[in-house]
């Protein structure tokens, strides 16, 4: 039996007909672009996220960088946030012209260490992206009291955390602006590729909306340089399809990550912690151990497929060298690097299917 870190496939087959059916209604209605799913989705997605507006787009990627554009966040400005994120994070940030400050992480649950903050903030700085990675919020309550101090905006990187609250509020409804992916491996993912910007400032989901379409306003006639980045009809129809069925998947990760918990907690592993305010949706289940390779090619050679998220810690990355960063500036951010992994976790894994991995990793740790 092959067990995947994650798989679209059991999912799909338990909802083929209500997909194809949205799929045959959007390709009937003769809308493909920017139609009534895609407002549909706006609608109901910042409703649950207890948002004014909400702006679906191309990517999670985008969704970033047209948040920061919205802002006007461009050349010679300095943004906050963590080297261990996913590549997109930085990439949205370059492409503005801002420049990424980046500080360490927290060894215990992986996410910014707003203790760190004020420390990198200058005359340059104008926002801090948290990071809410692995399905986990970061400590909210500390970094608004620090952004509005220090006049920053807050922009919430929420690619990893749909269906995550943090003092009962979900992810999202913090920052000033929150970007989302839809990348299909998410907890809310499109079968392609997706985005999704919220806010409950109106200049802020004005210019979004704008800068999302080539800075039209109106069809043909740019108010300012944009970009091409509209989500489209059919992703729209199958994410809307999945925000009703979120709660239920979301439910089953938690379940999946109790089972770990219980099974695995008197093992060399150090396992994920959920914090007091946090209510974990589990988008990775991610562990530690200092003989990562060696656990992970013997899963491997059982089928069992696990996953590094990040092995490589983006200020040492060749790509960002001209940040000036060396080995040595983030010592918990580089050295979870080399220990993290992700064991096998989406809402259609079977108690069988984990209790073999369990099984297997027990022989090893």
């Amino acid at each position: 039996m092959k067990i995947n870190l994650w798989s679209h496939k059991e999912e799909y087959k338990s909802i083929r007909k209500k997909i194809l059916q949205e799929v045959d209604k959007v390709f009937s209605s003769g809308r493909l672009i920017l139609g009534n799913n895609v407002k549909s989705l706006e609608s109901n997605f910042s409703k649950y996220l207890k948002l004014k507006y909400g702006i679906g787009v191309n990517s999670g990627t985008d969704a970033i960088q047209i948040a920061l554009m919205s802002a006007k966040i461009g050349k010679g400005d300095e943004v906050i946030t963590v080297s261990n994120t996913a590549v997109p994070t930085i990439s949205a940030i370059v492409s503005c012209g801002a420049r990424p400050v980046f500080v360490d992480i927290n060894k215990y649950d992986y996410l910014i260490d707003v203790n760190k903050i004020e420390k990198v903030i200058n005359k340059k700085t104008k926002a801090i992206i948290p990071v809410n990675l692995y399905g986990q919020c970061a400590d909210y309550d500390k970094i608004l009291k620090i952004a509005k101090k220090n006049k920053l905006l807050v922009i919430e990187d929420c690619a990893q955390s749909v269906g995550s609250f943090y003092n009962n509020k979900p992810s999202g409804s913090f920052g000033h602006i929150s970007a989302f992916s839809f990348y299909p491996t998410k907890n809310l993912g499109a079968y392609g590729d997706g985005g999704f910007i919220g806010t409950s400032i109106k200049s802020y989901a004005i210019r979004a909306s704008q800068l999302r379409r080539y800075g039209m306003r109106e069809f043909y006639y740019s108010e300012e340089h944009g970009i091409n980045s509209r989500l489209d009809e059919v992703q729209a129809a199958i994410i809307s399809l999945k925000l009703g069925m979120l709660k239920v998947w979301i439910k089953h990760r938690r379940k999946i990550a109790e089972t770990y918990n219980k099974l695995l907690k008197d093992t060399t592993l150090i396992l994920p912690k959920e914090n007091k305010k946090n209510f974990h949706s589990y988008y990775a289940y991610v562990v530690q151990h200092q003989k990562r390779k060696h656990i992970m090619d013997k899963l491997e050679k059982n089928n069992i497929h696990c996953n590094i998220s990040y092995p490589f810690p983006i200020h040492l990355m060749r790509g960002y060298s001209f940040l000036k960063y060396k080995k040595g500036d983030f010592p918990v951010t580089e050295k979870l690097s080399k220990r993290i992994f992700s064991l096998p976790m989406y809402p259609q894994l079977t108690n069988t299917m984990v209790l073999k991995v369990v099984k297997c990793l027990r022989k090893f740790v």
